[in-house]
């Protein structure tokens, strides 16, 4: 899955023409005037050339960090090296160092490197009379997989609409996420290096996007999986503050869905020991400068361990995601909320109908008993005419315990405290998937709708109402990066999110619906059995 959850497998991706990409210079935003920008931009480190295609100008692989390899591995993101000339940006940078996951919705197109501190922007070939809305996606991939590169990702459509999209790669696996007690022991950030890249990426694009027609004080950052949950840490996160202006959660959990939070240090749970004990599976002993130099000096193959996906729960060589440091990352975005934290701005939060999750249980009749009194009720509401596997049910309780639920508590308490927030449900199948995926839309499933990008995941299978539904999500998320509200017109009207009333809008075979949340009983039931993620 692109997102940062479980591994899903989807039909392979067809290979769609590769739109070409470039930058522009010092552009604006509103309506488009018939004059075309600028090939060329000058950003902070150097000039760089995109590329035209199809109404869009883009530029690939800019570097917006110094590549995090020897000295800078395991290091906070430091000033890319500035370049004479003018650098070509018509090609991807190397997506970050990972084993790619295999039958991934989103295959990469580059071959993954240490040398990956890159971004990409698309935006509209025409000028414009005022600075364009942008738009920052974070890629998910359980902190483990992912990329910009993939073709489901690619920003044309963005850009068609108005707005400048802008993509990043920040570090994954054991070179994202990493303590060790030498680290420790300097005055400098350690830990959360896939994080401090997210937020050197944001630093950047308040730098640089205005010379690209971008506004910087219009500035939305979405994210799907281990993306949507990037975005509530960077929510959260008080060094973000004024980077980005509104921001959309897709299935990004939020009570801690993927594993137990570490601490920083101390004890054997702490994500120190973790990185001693990774060490001593390469032989290398001690705590100190010498060993953190040797594990510098390893090839970037051996520290990778195989770790993706689907390997992540079952090799001692993955020391994990997300390390609590309370400077960074501070715990599940479900409980600093409700302390209090987290940027007051709009908030645009979901989940999938058949989203991430599982339950471990011997049979269904086990799992049903975890319910306790309530075990009769779940099995009407989860499995009404007793026909799912154990499997299937287990994958029902699992999504409203890790996406669902949690997205509908961060709902609330930011609703309660006079935020603007708006919750959907994606539940559109694709036409050519509906005898396939009968429970609903599974996790990730909506990427390719938000981006306009359906061509190169299902080819020829596209129906016209795919097509449209395509249309109808992207409206709503560029309305709400344009204002602030998801509001387009000619769609229907989607009112802010009433904790009372629970009611979201639906994105289903129908189309676009605003209702009560069909899920609203079981999310109750769920909370009422006080039920729990295995392994929290």
């Amino acid at each position: 899955m692109p997102g940062g959850g479980a591994h899903v497998r989807l039909p392979r991706a067809h290979t769609a023409g590769t739109v070409a990409l470039a930058l522009a210079l010092g552009l604006a935003g509103g309506p488009a005037s018939a004059t075309q920008a600028s090939l060329l931009v000058k950003t902070q480190y150097g000039r760089v050339r995109g590329a035209l295609a199809q109404g869009v100008i883009a530029f690939k692989g800019i570097p917006y960090a110094a590549a995090p390899r020897g000295a800078l591995r395991w290091a906070a993101p430091q000033p890319a090296p500035p370049w004479r000339g003018v650098r070509p940006a018509r090609t991807f940078g190397a997506d970050c160092m990972q084993r790619p996951t295999p039958g991934d919705m989103a295959p990469l197109r580059t071959r993954p490197s240490e040398n990956c501190l890159y971004l990409n922007v698309w935006r509209p070939a025409e000028t414009s009379l005022k600075p364009l809305p942008v738009m920052v996606w974070i890629y998910g991939g359980w902190y483990v997989d992912g990329g910009t590169s993939p073709a489901i990702y690619d920003g044309s459509s963005f850009a068609r609409r108005g707005v400048i999209l802008v993509s990043f790669n920040y570090r994954l696996g054991n070179f994202g996420f990493f303590a060790f007690p030498a680290l420790l022991r300097r005055a400098l950030p350690a830990g959360n290096f896939g994080l401090m890249d997210q937020i050197a990426a944001l630093r950047w694009v308040q730098r640089n996007i205005a010379a690209f027609g971008g506004n910087p004080h219009e500035v939305t950052l979405f994210g799907e999986s281990a993306g949507g949950a990037s975005v509530n840490a960077l929510l959260i996160n008080p060094q973000t503050r004024g980077l980005f202006q509104r921001a959309i959660i897709e299935s990004g959990g939020g009570a801690g869905w993927l594993g137990p939070d570490r601490p920083l240090a101390g004890g054997a749970g702490s994500a120190a020991a973790a990185g001693v004990r990774l060490a001593r599976r390469f032989g290398i002993t001690g705590q100190g400068r010498d060993a953190l130099e040797a594990l510098r000096r390893l090839p970037a193959a051996t520290v990778l361990e195989g770790v993706n996906m689907q390997t992540r729960g079952y090799t001692a060589g993955y020391v994990g995601g997300p390390i609590v440091d309370d400077r960074l990352y501070f715990g599940p975005a479900v409980q600093q909320y409700a302390k209090g934290m987290g940027a007051r701005v709009p908030v645009l939060i979901g989940t999938n109908s058949a989203d991430l999750g599982s339950m471990q249980a011997r049979s269904r009749t086990a799992l049903f008993r975890e319910f306790g009194p309530e075990a009769s009720a779940a099995r009407r509401l989860f499995d009404p005419r007793g026909t799912l596997s154990l499997q299937q049910v287990a994958g029902e309780v699992g999504a409203i315990l890790w996406m669902i639920e949690p997205a509908r508590a961060i709902a609330r308490t930011l609703a309660a405290r006079g935020q603007p927030v708006y919750v959907y449900r994606f539940s559109y199948v694709a036409h050519s998937l509906r005898g396939v995926w009968t429970l609903g839309a599974p996790h990730a499933s909506e990427i390719p709708f938000v981006f306009g990008t359906l061509r190169a995941h299902y080819g020829g299978a596209v129906t016209p109402a795919d097509a449209a539904m395509s249309r109808a999500l992207q409206r709503y998320w560029v309305a709400f990066a344009r204002t602030g509200r998801p509001d387009p017109r000619g769609e229907p009207v989607w009112p802010r999110y009433q904790p009372d009333a629970d009611r979201l809008m639906d994105f289903t075979e129908h189309g676009p619906i605003f209702e009560p949340d069909p899920y609203r009983q079981r999310i109750d039931l769920v909370l009422h059995a006080g039920l729990q993620k295995p392994g929290t």
